[in-house]
């Protein structure tokens, strides 16, 4: 069946290119890396692309897109999502969960309970993925994050030793791989232990062997015997394994170490190729070349889809990649594809794809909608949550006015206040405050110096509530300069009522030392509006928040 299919149809099936969750052109939100509808079709109908990655709309938003994708592609496609934290956190009203760091909490003090959330995590995530029409699911990742300065893992890791890590992100795998979804251990061979974001530069991971077999791999061996069906390459130098190319673009690494020492046999896929750790030095096309030569299977996000696939056409005709690998590769994409129930059937001249055919072939069905977020799996990644506070301080907090009437004042900063989109005054963050007579003042790190906002002498005492975590392209998961000087100029002023910390620990670990004892404290690891309303009914006390 291979041998019908030309050599662009072939290459082709190994790139996942990038799309909007939204329905329509105009509401496009990356136009540099999502195409329009047009340029979309041509890329499934005519180029025969293997897979479509997509973020952004809601999850019946998302069921009605996959229906879509699959109906206009040449041959069934492997449908994607970094959903890492459940469907939830890509396309609203599906189940979002906290992230993982939180169950490595819990596991501190109860490795019984954090593995069965990380099952449960998996399994919800898996079922909600099915029932959009996703079947790839880009988790979990299985980076150890024992660097606190590291700006891109962060909470999106399941902890900061190798053990707890491969325990929990085994323990995703078993519960996702009882439904026919694919999924992906992340980023190989371990982005934890770096402090520059690989989105923007190339971190170099300067350990030795015996380190990294020691404390980086242990995780993706772990992931591997749980079944894992694909493993991310990281965008990493690692001079001890190949101190020419990254991880990424390295035979060394996917072959030498990933195939023949840990026996994998999976889809081997790369992290996203628009990254800046691998285009501003490679180049779009030839670091896709340079990926395919180097033994991935399955080549992700590519800035320009065909002139990438002609880059790897050309590269086999000159010899430099075989077309045996490219059949290999090619091989284990059907493979993947024929699990996740997309079959194929050979017809007298070319193979042809059928995709399976749930009720979402016929129109999105209320009969698969009704499976998300569901009372069960809401509770689940509320107990996550709540299991995983960190708290101090004279709790709970009791709220009193001055006698000369001054305002309290609801103090939160973000790191980017556009990019919230878990906060509106909807959301407990701004609306319980609101109800017990607070007054929002929302500051952004880029337009928050205290100088800038400080006539404020009205105000007789601040809750501070702060939102910060690791996320991409910022470059940094610690605290923002505006956050610094608002807790430093509250606590000279000794306005500061509580504090209450939304994503990073390592944010919390740094006030700490500076915070007086009796001022209550607050950590939650998510972000999303259940995390605010279970962090701030354990600031207030229940009753005062009116949702006991």
């Amino acid at each position: 069946m291979i041998d019908n299919l030309s050599l662009p149809e072939l290459v082709a099936q190994m790139f996942v290119v990038r799309a909007s969750g939204y329905l329509f052109d105009h509401q496009i939100r990356y136009r540099t890396w999502e195409p329009t509808a047009d340029k979309l079709r041509y890329y499934l109908e005519k180029l025969g692309v293997g897979g479509v990655i997509l973020v952004g709309g809601s999850a019946a938003e998302l069921a009605v897109r996959s229906h879509q994708l699959q109906n206009a592609a040449k041959f069934p496609l492997l449908l994607a999502a970094d959903i890492e934290e459940g469907v939830g956190q890509r396309f609203a009203g599906a189940t979002w969960f906290g992230p993982p760091m939180a169950i490595a909490e819990i596991a501190l003090h109860d490795p019984e309970a954090a593995t069965r959330y990380a099952q449960q995590m998996g399994a919800v995530t898996a079922i909600e993925a099915r029932a959009i029409g996703l079947n790839w699911i880009l988790a979990p990742v299985v980076d150890v994050n024992n660097n606190p300065d590291n700006p891109v893992i962060n909470v999106r890791a399941f902890g900061e030793t190798p053990e707890i890590v491969g325990n929990l992100a085994s323990a995703f795998i078993r519960g996702a791989l009882k439904h026919p979804v694919l999924t992906t251990a992340k980023h190989f061979p371990g982005h934890g232990d770096t402090a520059v974001d690989s989105h923007l530069e190339l971190p170099v991971l300067p350990h030795s062997p015996d380190r990294l077999a020691a404390v980086e791999l242990p995780p993706f061996v772990e992931a591997i015997a749980a079944g894992v069906d694909a493993v991310m390459s990281a965008h990493l130098l690692i001079p001890a394994w190949d101190d020419q190319f990254p991880a990424t673009l390295s035979r060394k690494i996917l072959i030498g170490k990933l195939r023949q020492e840990l026996g994998f046999d999976g889809l081997i896929v790369t992290d996203a190729l628009v990254m800046g750790a691998i285009a501003n030095k490679y180049g779009a096309n030839e670091a896709a070349v340079l990926a395919a030569e180097a033994g991935a299977d399955v080549l992700l996000m590519p800035l320009d889809p065909e002139g990438a696939i002609f880059a790897v056409c050309e590269a086999v005709t000159q010899g430099r990649i075989s077309m045996s690998q490219i059949k290999e590769s090619v091989k284990r994409i059907w493979k993947a594809k024929i699990k996740v129930g997309l079959s194929i059937e050979q017809t007298a001249t070319n193979p042809k794809f059928e995709p399976p055919q749930p009720a979402l072939s016929k129109g999105v069905s209320c009969s698969d909608l009704i499976l998300l977020a569901t009372t069960e799996a809401r509770a689940t990644a509320a107990d996550i949550l709540r299991d995983s506070l960190k708290f101090g301080g004279k709790l709970p907090l009791v709220a009193k006015k001055s006698p000369q009437n001054q305002l309290l004042r609801n103090l939160i900063v973000v790191d980017d206040v556009l990019g919230c989109e878990f906060l509106g005054k909807h959301t407990p963050a701004i609306a319980i405050p609101d109800q017990l007579g607070y007054e929002l003042q929302l500051i952004d790190d880029r337009t928050g110096a205290v100088s800038d906002n400080s006539s404020t002498e009205h105000f007789s005492g601040t809750l501070l509530q702060i939102f910060i975590r690791g996320n991409c392209f910022r470059g940094s998961a610690g605290l923002t300069q505006a956050a610094k000087d608002w807790f430093n100029n509250l606590l000279r002023t000794q306005k500061l009522q509580a504090v209450v910390i939304y994503g990073s620990p390592y944010v919390l670990e740094q006030f700490l030392p500076h915070l007086p004892p009796s001022i209550p404290y607050v950590f939650c690891f998510g972000q999303m509006p259940v995390a605010q309303s279970l962090a701030l009914e354990l600031l207030f006390g229940s009753d005062k928040t009116g949702n006991a």
